[in-house]
């Protein structure tokens, strides 16, 4: 089997509704506008296609020029079923371009799916399987008050959630009030998690730190900028709360070992295939975290997420986002609270997407 033609096709993102917004500082959905997506298809001489979705801003520009100047001249005419070959020449092309992580990983994602279409399987049962269902828990968006929040966690409780994650204000003592409040409001027995949003420095996030602490937190999830890992030990040594760590640091496995290996990730490291160079990566770095005996949660939803959380074992949840005070639960979480594992061949696509009809059995169905 052999690659013979790299595609991008423009799609248009249906938008979230209503908008949300994330921590002071960071802009909303609303604020950024409409998205743009790619979908990137790799064809063979069997006939058998992968694809994989991208949308961030300046996606078609980005991709579109990557697929001409890259992909195409490295990649057509090769066996697609390689796929650690590919990763690492990504990385030895990386030297000289330096790729987003989320474009590093696009080509990998693509050549997954490809391959799991070709054996008939999912793609985490391609990759080894590890369990059929997992918990999902509400990751929250940031609302405007600790009611809000309050009433949000209530409404999750009520739809089968056993857990909850707070994307709070970015203020260290408000916060630091929010955790403690939704701690007395649900008891003791259920999973908690903060994620700071790479919100505060040293010394803020030390004082959130020890209200987590208090409170008996799962995990606490950058609350700073991923870039200093000594900043993490200093954090790791002045708090309880297990660390997660390493979610958006650039060298992806790699500054993953470093964060183990210094005692800053004492939960455990993020993983995912947008931020880890693809599928490929994500199971590099769950590996490696396994094997100091420390977990590595999946970032964020959607059918690469679903995919890994069944195939990773030292993951324990699936990120399901809730973006409204008017909670609704997931469509791929059940009232029990479960993901359940994809059963197409592939990957696939996320459901909604405006993509071309010749090539709309790539897409799975919303």
């Amino acid at each position: 089997m052999k690659i013979t033609h790299i595609e991008v096709h423009a799609v248009s993102v249906p938008p979230v509704d209503p908008p949300f917004r994330w921590r002071a500082g960071l802009p909303g959905s609303a604020e950024y506008g409409p998205s743009e997506g790619v979908v990137l298809r790799v064809g063979t001489d069997e006939g058998v296609d992968g694809a994989a979705f991208f949308s961030r801003l300046g996606a078609r520009d980005v991709v579109g020029h990557l697929v001409e100047r890259v992909y195409r001249p490295e990649y057509l005419g090769k066996d697609p079923l390689l796929r650690e070959w590919h990763y690492d020449r990504m990385w030895e092309l990386d030297r000289l371009h330096e790729f987003p992580l989320p474009v590093f990983g696009l080509i990998d994602i693509a050549l997954w799916d490809l391959a799991g279409r070709a054996a008939g399987l999912p793609v985490w049962k391609l990759m080894g399987g590890m369990r059929e269902s997992i918990p999902a828990y509400a990751s929250t968006v940031t609302f405007d008050t600790t009611e809000q929040f309050l009433d949000v966690a209530s409404q999750c409780i009520e739809l089968g959630y056993p857990a909850i994650k707070l994307h709070a204000w970015g203020d260290a003592k408000r916060d630091a009030a929010l955790c403690l409040a939704l701690r007395e409001h649900v008891g003791d027995e259920m999973d908690l998690m903060y994620d700071g949003s790479a919100g505060f420095d040293l010394p803020d996030a030390i004082y959130l730190g020890k209200a987590l602490s208090d409170a008996n937190y799962r995990w606490y999830e950058e609350p700073m900028r991923e870039f200093s890992v000594n900043a993490y030990r200093e954090l790791a040594r002045a708090v309880d709360v297990p660390l997660l760590s390493a979610e958006t640091s650039d060298g992806a496995y790699m500054n993953s070992a470093d964060f183990i290996a210094a005692g800053a990730a004492t939960f455990g490291v993020r993983t995912s295939a947008g931020l880890r160079g693809g599928m490929t990566g994500a199971m590099r770095t769950a590996h490696l975290a396994d094997s100091f005996r420390v977990r590595a949660e999946v970032h964020g939803g959607g059918v690469t997420a679903e995919h890994l959380c069944m195939a990773i074992s030292n993951t324990t949840y699936y990120e399901s986002l809730v973006t409204s005070t008017a909670v609704t639960r997931e469509s791929v979480v059940d009232a029990d609270g479960l993901l359940h594992a994809p059963t197409e061949p592939g990957i696939a696509l996320p459901p909604g997407l405006a993509y071309p009809e010749a090539v709309r059995h790539l897409a799975r169905a919303a």
